[in-house]
């Protein structure tokens, strides 16, 4: 596997005489690098519970299988690229947005573009940020990353005719006051796809039977129906499908801790086997690559 990294994102491709895939995996929430100076008091523990740890590296097999993955450096609580540019809380800024603003439900729960809050009663910010921050995280993270991300997907549907996005995340085991399903326990997994707008809902079915067999308690799109991301680039109509998978922390690791558990291990070679799985499952043109998948 071959791995691209700047200071925004990485970019894990397939090694040489690996089959490539109509397959493009995201995990925009798995960043760790908060710029020097970026204004932010919350502690590190609450910081934590906001990212997706580890999730870039247990899809990491299932990009050597083929799939390109594309992983952000910075975390999401600094900026969140599965949020609209325009879900900003006008609240948090000095000075008025120049344009309309449009903010999210998340966004008045505390998690827009901009994070408002790392855990319920915990600020992110002692006071108010000013217009040009935001506009500069936008220009220097947020566009960068869906740049990478649109390029790789109009490749790959370029090249196949077709492309099936994973948009790959994490959830805690249990929703908190931030979250539309505040005490309750999840699934093992939370299969989403918008309630069928950004892919066929016989493919999130057909993904969620298929973990089911794996031994993984699933829902889909509850209590998660899809995020910004998926929305942005699902078109069904058009071949492209995108699906946004959440998987319980205390799966794979300690949730306090942020120690991976033995868990992890099954883990990853179960995505990796899901990957393999959807390979077979979809159509891959024959001419489009040299060495094809048989569907």
């Amino acid at each position: 596997m071959i791995t691209s990294t700047n200071h925004m994102y990485s970019i894990s491709r397939p090694g040489a005489g690996a089959h490539s895939l109509p397959i493009v995996l995201d995990s925009p929430h798995s960043g760790t690098e908060y710029p020097v100076n970026s204004a932010i008091i919350a502690p590190a523990a609450a910081l934590d519970t906001t990212r997706d740890a580890y999730v870039d590296q247990l899809w990491g097999a299932a990009a050597a299988s083929g799939a390109p993955l594309l992983a952000a450096r910075f975390p999401r609580a600094y900026i969140d690229p599965n949020r609209a540019p325009d879900d900003i809380d006008q609240a948090m800024l000095e000075t008025p947005w120049p344009g309309p603003l449009a903010p999210s439900a998340a966004c008045l729960r505390g998690m827009g573009l901009i994070r408002r809050n790392a855990l319920p009663g915990v600020p992110m910010y002692e006071g108010k940020l000013s217009v040009n921050e935001v506009q500069q995280r936008l220009r220097r993270y947020y566009q960068p990353y869906h740049d990478a991300l649109a390029a790789l997907l109009d490749d790959s549907h370029q090249r196949f005719g077709q492309v099936l996005h994973i948009n790959c995340h994490s959830m805690k085991s249990v929703g908190n006051a931030m979250n539309v399903d505040n005490g309750t326990v999840r699934p093992d997994l939370v299969v989403s796809d918008c309630l069928g707008q950004s892919a066929d809902p016989r493919l999130s079915a057909w993904i969620a039977a298929l973990f089911g067999k794996l031994g993984y308690k699933v829902a889909i799109n509850t209590p998660y129906q899809g995020g910004h991301i998926v929305k942005q680039y699902g078109a069904p109509a058009q071949a492209r499908h995108s699906v946004q998978i959440e998987i319980k922390r205390s799966l794979y690791m300690d949730e306090a801790s942020l120690e991976q558990h033995d868990g992890f291990v099954r883990l990853r070679r179960d995505l990796e086997t899901f990957v393999q799985a959807l390979a077979n499952h979809i159509h891959v043109p024959r001419a489009a690559v040299a060495r094809h998948i048989q569907p």
